[in-house]
Formats: structure tokens, sequence, C-alpha cells
């Protein structure tokens, strides 16, 4: 925060351009009780887990819905997209009750995230040096449908257990463009940092391959709004001394910088009618991604995609839908790619075949005189 405070004030082209045209939120520490226990006791490595729970005793790490088992399971019931969503998966209701076990600060950032339409974000951890990405949830293997064989990947080991999101390549490009930043992060020949290395010297792994677990920020935010939220282990001392700080800075620095430009990769627009106005909600769908997002309430989108060209379409309710094709290239910069949606008459022809009990209506031939049974029947229509 006083690094891009200074740097903006000091005139620094590429701080001025990333706080004129991004809206930057920071969450100091989303467990201010833990952090403050932790701190007292100081770094050793006895004392890292004094932290982990809050006041209330809740893991952050894995108190959010998990929306990721409730979607396989409406995929394995073919319901999946017609009747079950494959984004922005409701809260379960029992979640949301006052009795539920869900800690103070789970509630807070979940209504800080419905309010703001969020691109890109990352939760920032120490005592591990990598980048980790969704999903962070094991899908059981009696679960896993049956997939074509794939060629195998010169990075990843085939694991029937580990379920890829339909924006994998996307996260992978978001955790290379931090890992390969960072100082030292990629220099895994030294191994982890208490254990084999698990990002096969690369710096990055998915979470389900690393660290299951159910219920995390990553897959929430993923499955449950806009945003793409990766898990960023900063260095292997999860609480440095104020000595060594100024080495970890310079060491994550230029990752942040180049993590948060990442938001103006991809394409982005206004969906609108044919009178100009936004038009909220309205779903953006990318061709050969399996997973939507929505405009925000100005009618606004953004979505973050690897260079290429892609089939993207509009769809509101109410409306036609509109399809063009979006072309994303390498250099930084969001492609715009608007939308402008007539009104259907859908809605119109539905409620006048409600009226005719929903049999067919017989189609006016242009030029041939009604009959007077035909005249009085339109008339009952009408």
């Amino acid at each position: 925060m006083q690094f891009l405070c200074k740097e903006y004030q000091d005139g620094n082209p590429r701080v001025r351009s990333l706080v004129t045209e991004t809206r930057i939120h920071l969450v100091p520490s989303l467990n201010p009780d833990g952090y403050e226990l932790a701190r007292e006791a100081g770094s050793e490595l006895g004392n890292w887990a004094l932290g982990h729970w809050t006041e209330e005793g809740y893991d952050l790490f894995e108190n959010f819905p998990d929306l990721a088992s409730a979607l396989w399971a409406a995929e394995e019931r073919k319901l999946v997209p017609h009747k079950f969503p494959n984004h922005h998966i409701p809260i379960p209701e029992h979640y949301l009750t006052e009795d539920a076990t869900v800690a103070v600060e789970t509630r807070a950032i979940m209504a800080w995230m419905d309010k703001n339409p969020f691109v890109l974000g990352a939760n920032l951890q120490g005592g591990e040096k990598l980048v980790s990405y969704p999903f962070d949830t094991a899908r059981p293997v009696s679960e896993t449908p049956a997939t074509a064989p794939r060629p195998p990947d010169d990075y990843e080991d085939d694991d029937p257990e580990l379920q890829e999101t339909p924006d994998h390549a996307i996260f992978r490009w978001l955790a290379i463009s931090y890992a390969s930043a960072h100082l030292t992060m990629t220099e895994t020949f030294r191994g982890g940092c208490h254990t084999q290395d698990m990002t096969n010297a690369m710096g990055i792994v998915q979470g389900a391959k690393w660290h299951p677990r159910t219920g995390s920020l990553n897959d929430f935010s993923y499955l449950h709004t806009n945003c793409l939220e990766l898990s960023i282990y900063l260095g292997c001392d999860k609480f440095p001394h104020e000595s060594e700080l100024q080495q970890e800075w310079e060491n994550n620095k230029e990752s942040l910088l180049t993590f948060m430009e990442q938001v103006h990769r991809g394409i982005k627009g206004l969906v609108t009618d044919q009178q100009g106005e936004p038009i909220a909600n309205a779903t953006i769908v990318v061709g050969g991604i399996n997973h939507n997002i929505k405009t925000a309430s100005g009618g606004d989108y953004w979505r973050i995609l690897n260079p290429g060209e892609y089939r993207v379409s509009a769809r509101a309710e109410g409306y036609n839908p509109s399809i063009k094709t979006c072309s994303v290239f390498y250099d930084i910069g969001a492609t715009q790619c608007n939308f402008v949606l007539s009104r259907s008459n859908w809605k119109r022809i539905r409620e006048i075949m409600a009226m005719n009990g929903n049999r067919p209506i017989r189609r006016i031939v242009p030029g041939r005189p009604m009959t007077p049974r035909e005249r009085m029947r339109l008339r009952m229509r009408l």
C-alpha cells in the first residue's frame, strides 16, 4: 500500500496506470485475532499453527460453502446447465442461518464479494513458497465423469481425483505470472520449504493435488462470483523477523505488480439494449469454456482469457442473444467487446399461446381473404 501511494505521487508511469485504470481493494488481515496471537509468540516453527484459527475456533481455510460438491452432484444427475447453473451458484440456505457454524470473518468476506464485482483476487499467506489455484476440492473417484483420454501433460501427473476447472489454462497463466516474476519461487531445485517440491519445478500447483480441502475461498469465489481467486504463499517463513521484511518485499514486489496487471488481459465491454440502457445480470458465454459470468449493475463485464480467438455470446431474459468473435492478444490490455441486445417477443408469444390453450396458432397467409370463422377466431384471440 505504501509503495503504490509513494510511487503514484512520484509519477511512476506503471503504478499511475495501474492505480488509475484498476479498482484495487486490499484487506490487510483476514484473521486479525489469530495473527495477533501468532505475532506475539514469534516466528519459531512450533508457533506457526497458533494463529491458524479465529478467536471463535474457526478454520477460515475451510469455512466457505462447498459449492464444488454441489456442482458435481448436479452434473452426475445431468442437471447442468439447464436446471443447475455452472456459475453464480447460490449459497445453500442452511449456510445463511444465524446458528450456522460460520465465522463472522467469513460472513463479512462473502457480503463484501457480493457487493463488489471482483474480477481477480489473491489471498496472501506464508509458510510455503508457491501459488495454488482451484479446484482445492478433490472430486471423489466414483463421481469423476468418463472423459476421452488426453495426451500426458509435461508439467502435471494424471490423477483421477483431480477435477480441473473449465478455466484451468487461465488459472495456470495467472499462477505462472506471479511465480515467474518472483525472485526465488521457481528455484525449486532446493526442494520445498518443508517437504518435497510439489510444483514440478514451476512454483505453481493445483490445490487439490497439493493440499485437498473443501470450503476454500478460492473455490467459493470461482463458483459464486465472477472472480478468479488464487492462494499465494509468499515465503517459507510464516512470520519473518523485521530485519528480513525488506528482502521478502523485494522477492515479491514485481510479482504483485505483474499479477495485478493480469486483470487487464482478456475481454471487457458493455451489454445494452437498443436504446443504450445497460442490462444488468446478462450472461456472458465464452465458447469452449463451460463457465459463464454475469454483467454488473451497470451492464459492464470483464472476462480474463488467454490469448486467442473466442466465440462470445451475451444473453439476458427477455432479449434475443447476440454472438460475435472476440480476439485476445498477448499484450496487456483487454479487448473491447460490446453487445447490443434486441427485445425478444417470446414472452408475448407464450402469453398468446397460453390464451389459445397452448395449441398452434394458424398462420394467416397475406393476400388471402379470411373466412368468417377465421375472422371470428382471430378476434377472440386478440
